[in-house]
Formats: structure tokens, C-alpha cells, sequence
């Protein structure tokens, strides 16, 4: 005689894993579901399935918070960048990712500044690691608007150095943001600095732009360089 079939929203064992994780992302759930789902010990081995708990829209305000607590980093990253999420889920996987930012090893800073989510990008603007800001500058919702209010004065040379090697090189709202931005941060104390660091992007602007570029420019050595009529003098 043929076993019964599980009721829609049975748990696992009596649904496979496989339509399981299926159902966590649905819709509209039966009251208590979510709760009973997050006490599965197999699920709590597994914290980054959780974070489809923790996100859901019908999910209890109590249970997100306890879920949230216990997110590694790449579950937290992946609620955050998740438009579907609970908008409370994704501002409080944001927060907790700000706080746990400076305990990250450089890979984790890696990894996360490739997918992260706005408000964390002034932060991740700020990591001395050059590896960390390339793969934060690939950022595929990184814009031209919001990178260039990111460059401001002090320009690092991790930063310089970052933005030399990225895709933004030939961009010349860009270019002409970073050579604004290192006139000013020459004449800084320890600055790390150099002429060179102006080069890629002088290379990035036309004649036209550079003379507009070398008129706000108040660094003598670099206005020289900028101008075009001026070059190699």
C-alpha cells in the first residue's frame, strides 16, 4: 500500500531537502513554519541556508534577529545584497557587516568588497590593501557618479593604484576626479604620493580636457605635466 503524501509544508524528513529549500522561498507560508524550519538540526549546521529564514518577508521580527546573530559574513553579504530580503533584514545584515569589517581577513575583504552592498563602500574605500579596492572597483553596481565621490582627498596610493589597474582608467569624468583629487593630496604629510601616479590618467583625456584639467590644477609639477602644450617641459 502506497505511503501517504506529506502535507504541503511538511518538514524535512518527510519532504526532500531538495523541495525543501524550494519552500523557504516562497511566498506566504503557514504561521510557525518558518520557526519550526529554523530548529532543523541539520539546518542549524548549515548557517548559510539560514539566511533564507532570516530574509524571508513573513518571517517573525523576533526570529530574524536571533537568525541575523548567527550569519557568518557571506550569508549576511548575500541577505544584504538581495533585493527580495525583508528591507529589515537587509539594513541589519548591512550593520552587522560594518562591524564585523575590520575583523575580516584581507581574502574575506576580497570576496565581500566584490558584491557589497552601497553603504559599505566608503568603508571598503578606506582598506590599505590595493587587492581589496581592485576587486571593490569591479563592483558591478559601482557607478561613475558614486566612484567619483568616493575620490576625495587624501588619495592613498593602494587607492592610486587600484584605480590605475581598473576598468575605470579610460574614464574621463574619472580621470579628471583623480587628478583633482592628487594635486590636492601631494602636498599632504606622508602623502605616499608621486608625479607618476598622474600618468595613466592624463593618458585618459583629450586636449581639450586636459587643458580644462591644468587650469584648476595648483601643483606646478603636475600642471605642467597635465597641460598638453607644456608636456615634457
Amino acid at each position: 500500500m502506497p505511503s501517504p503524501s506529506p502535507t504541503p509544508w511538511a518538514l524535512p524528513p518527510e519532504v526532500p531537502w531538495p523541495r525543501f529549500l524550494r519552500m523557504l522561498r516562497l511566498a506566504d507560508p503557514p504561521r510557525g513554519w518558518l520557526e519550526a524550519a529554523a530548529e532543523l538540526p541539520e539546518l542549524r549546521k548549515r548557517p548559510l541556508l539560514l539566511r533564507w529564514i532570516a530574509q524571508h518577508p513573513k518571517a517573525p521580527a523576533h526570529l530574524r534577529a536571533a537568525l541575523m546573530a548567527r550569519l557568518p559574513w557571506r550569508g549576511l553579504a548575500a541577505v544584504a545584497a538581495d533585493a527580495a530580503a525583508h528591507p529589515q533584514a537587509r539594513q541589519q545584515a548591512t550593520e552587522k557587516l560594518q562591524q564585523l569589517w575590520a575583523g575580516l581577513t584581507t581574502g574575506e575583504r576580497r570576496s565581500l568588497a566584490l558584491h557589497a552592498p552601497r553603504p559599505l563602500w566608503a568603508l571598503i574605500w578606506r582598506a590599505p590593501s590595493s587587492s581589496v579596492l581592485g576587486a571593490f572597483l569591479q563592483n558591478p553596481k559601482l557607478g561613475m557618479e558614486a566612484l567619483a565621490a568616493l575620490i576625495q582627498p587624501p588619495l592613498r596610493p593602494a587607492q592610486a593604484e587600484a584605480l590605475a589597474a581598473s576598468r575605470w582608467r579610460d574614464v574621463s569624468p574619472v580621470a579628471d576626479q583623480v587628478l583633482r583629487t592628487l594635486d590636492l593630496s601631494l602636498a599632504l604629510p606622508e602623502s605616499g604620493l608621486v608625479l607618476g601616479h598622474a600618468a595613466p590618467w592624463i593618458r585618459a583625456l583629450d586636449e581639450e580636457a586636459r587643458l580644462l584639467a591644468a587650469s584648476r590644477i595648483t601643483t606646478p609639477a603636475l600642471r605642467r605635466m597635465v597641460h598638453p602644450r607644456r608636456e615634457g617641459d
